[in-house]
């Protein structure tokens, strides 16, 4: 520990880590991958184009997602090995709604010129736009029936915000782009998720903007403002537990490099991408093997598809509250800016990116990404005292490799997180954050409940709604190759029988290798079982197919039945993990389409075709799941609640590649004592 009386000059560990915040520009000067996400430029090219083409004087034109449309993965790899020989051209796929027609746009931004332009005749629509949903937000505040009901409620109009919701889809034949407008107290608080005004229905028509259904039904108290502040310069004394400071030093600098996009990293080699509705993509994730002397390829592609959050209220308050959080609102639209020093560590070193408003103008989003090494855990260690007149101690220093970003939707905060390890691990993280959503409530006192409230009470007139989370992972494995299985192993328990042993039972493995999609959808946590995907043509020396296997997270399975609308839309929670041949355009688990969708567009529909998944190109899917019962420590802010999951190889090196692992060396730092 650091000493104001002892001047003694001691080692430090060099994971201490000296504040700076650099930050890298998304347009440095390098040549361009073919997976970068859009920039400034061609959003801008995007915007012309198809303004071009529907004249805004003539046309109601919005655009709802501009986005680097995939190019074929067979080019991307070809380029990987001769980046200068091969030229991919880039296109970015667009959906607009022009004159209330859904349009999906194909542009070719090397000829500047518009490939195809369909029009969606389907069910759902596509990501709602921030600036719609801007203009739709107040139009409560200039609708006579809702004054009047903020006057019968004795509140104070000017202290009234609304915010918008999706509505999912409840068996109605109508294809209408409408939403729920709630609306809060924010007097004497920002936190206004925790002030709702009960009782008041009101839908608007995203489309005609205005409101076309309103019902005052009931008055609920309006949950009280006291104590919960959250803004540090709101709050007063006493402040506490104490937090100690901690001074940091990277001597040699980081210990990664940047380039454009393109990360690399002790063994690692990875591209960080962007897109509006995915948010955070990684990409092309190799790392090197001291003993094949070559990088190998482990991942071409990972990123969140979809997160469904169903509330588990079915009264008319709360019943459509069933999010699709990606699909709906836009992962990457929704990402916000680090904060240095608070979101990320004094060493990390951030990226910037663009997003689009409904008019197609790029928006600079700084901050989107950051990335940094973290400290202070051990990669591996032995202690051997079973050597006559010896005693062996080693133990290796953990340095890991973070890339975070966090996207806020609403009332919730998700701060997302890629670790790479160097021993070979992938540790996908999840960590939520924010605010509770509060239902307002006469009850002041557990001893008042006489009927289910569908939540907890975590504050006097405050219920937090039961609810889940369930993310899921497109994680696209490339095992040496594209050519790849998924084998599951499970673990049997054997019964000795014939006295060969003073032992009755052991267990032992049995392997089987999934021939069709049908077979991959697993559902964990019923028996032991290793999932693994693996390269069937490569074997280590020992004979053994090389592999990584998913080491899952808690799992959480959905509790809703199969024919309630909201499962039916989100029916790819229905399995942990699904394994699906490559198809480019299966991306988006819970359909391109997520708005007041049907649920015919999503995962475990393209899974009925039954592909063959044995020795080919495939996608894994793993849904990370909590179920969230509200807590009293939940509010009025919640303290980080977190799961992850890890992609760990296995028999994928000769031995533990981290065996000749150097520890960071110690460094002099003045005024410390061990």
């Amino acid at each position: 520990m650091a000493s104001t009386t002892t001047m003694k000059l001691a080692l430090f560990s060099v994971l201490t880590l000296l504040s700076f915040h650099a930050v890298v520009s998304v347009t440095p000067l390098h040549v361009q991958h073919p997976l970068d996400p859009l920039t400034k430029e061609e959003f801008l090219a995007v915007q012309t184009i198809v303004q071009n083409k529907y004249p805004i004087s003539k046309n109601k034109l919005a655009f709802h997602y501009i986005g680097l449309d995939d190019p074929e993965k067979d080019h991307v790899l070809r380029y990987e090995t001769h980046p200068t020989l091969v030229s991919i051209p880039r296109k970015s796929f667009v959906v607009a709604i022009i004159n209330s027609q859904t349009h999906e746009i194909l542009i070719d931004l090397r000829i500047r010129s518009i490939v195809s332009d369909n029009i969606h005749n389907g069910y759902g629509f596509p990501i709602l736009s921030v600036d719609e949903q801007s203009l739709a937000i107040e139009l409560p505040l200039k609708y006579p029936p809702f004054i009047d009901s903020v006057k019968k409620r004795g509140l104070n109009l000017s202290e009234i915000v609304c915010s918008s919701f999706t509505m999912g889809w409840f068996g109605e034949e109508k294809n209408v782009r409408t939403v729920r407008l709630d609306c809060f107290m924010k007097e004497s608080t920002v936190n206004i998720y925790v002030r709702p005004i009960t009782g008041i229905t009101i839908v608007a028509d995203l489309d005609l903007m205005k409101i076309v259904e309103y019902h005052d039904r009931d008055i609920e108290a309006v949950p009280t403002a006291e104590n919960t502040e959250y803004q540090v310069s709101k709050q007063s004394p006493p402040f506490g537990p104490k937090q100690h400071s901690l001074t940091s030093h990277q001597p040699q600098g980081p210990g990664f490099q940047i380039e454009g996009h393109s990360v690399s990293w002790a063994n690692w080699k990875f591209h960080i991408g962007f897109d509006v509705r995915a948010g955070i993509v990684i990409s092309l994730a190799s790392i090197y093997d001291l003993e094949k002397h070559k990088s190998r390829r482990v991942l071409y592609k990972g990123y969140i598809s979809e997160l469904f959050v169903p509330y588990q209220d079915p009264t008319e308050e709360f019943y459509f509250k069933t999010f699709f959080d990606s699909g709906e609102f836009g992962f990457g639209l929704s990402t916000v800016s680090l904060i240095p020093n608070r979101d990320c560590p004094p060493h990390a070193q951030f990226i910037d990116t663009y997003i689009h408003s409904a008019n197609g103008t790029p928006i600079l989003l700084k901050n989107a990404i950051c990335v940094f090494e973290q400290y202070g855990n051990i990669m591996w260690r032995h202690t051997e005292n079973g050597i006559p007149n010896e005693s062996i101690e080693e133990s290796r220093t953990e340095v890991n490799l973070i890339v975070r970003t966090i996207v806020t939707v609403g009332n919730y905060d998700n701060v997302i997180d890629w670790e790479f390890k160097a021993s070979g691990s992938i540790k996908p993280a999840i960590a939520l954050s924010g605010i509770l959503e509060i239902k307002g409530t006469n009850i002041k006192h557990k001893d008042e409940i006489k009927e289910d409230l569908h939540g907890k009470l975590v504050s006097a007139n405050s219920i937090g709604i039961y609810h889940d989370h369930f993310y899921i992972y497109y994680l696209d494995f490339d095992i040496d190759g594209t050519q790849n299985s998924f084998e599951k192993t499970s673990l049997k328990t054997v019964r000795i029988k014939d006295g060969s042993s003073k032992r009755k039972s052991y267990w032992t493995t049995e392997t089987q290798t999934a021939k069709t999609e049908s077979d991959a959808k697993i559902t964990i946590g019923l028996a032991p079982a290793e999932l693994v995907v693996v390269n069937p043509n490569i074997k280590t020396a020992v004979g053994n197919e090389v592999g990584y296997r998913l080491i899952p997270a808690i799992p959480a399975h959905p509790l809703l039945t199969e024919d309630d609308y909201p499962q039916i839309r989100g029916a790819f929670t229905n399995y942990n993990v699904w394994v699906t041949a490559y198809n480019r355009t299966e991306k988006w688990a819970g359909g391109l389409y997520v708005d007041h969708s049907r649920g015919d567009d999503t995962l475990a529909v393209w899974t009925k075709q039954n592909r063959e998944i044995v020795n080919k190109d495939i996608v894994m899917w793993h849904v990370v799941g909590i179920h969230h019962v509200p807590a009293q420590e939940d509010f009025p802010i919640m303290p980080l609640l977190s799961t992850s999951f890890e992609l760990r190889p296995t028999n994928f090196f000769e031995r533990n590649p981290v065996l000749k692992t150097l520890s960071p060396r110690d460094v002099a730092w003045p005024g410390c004592s061990n």
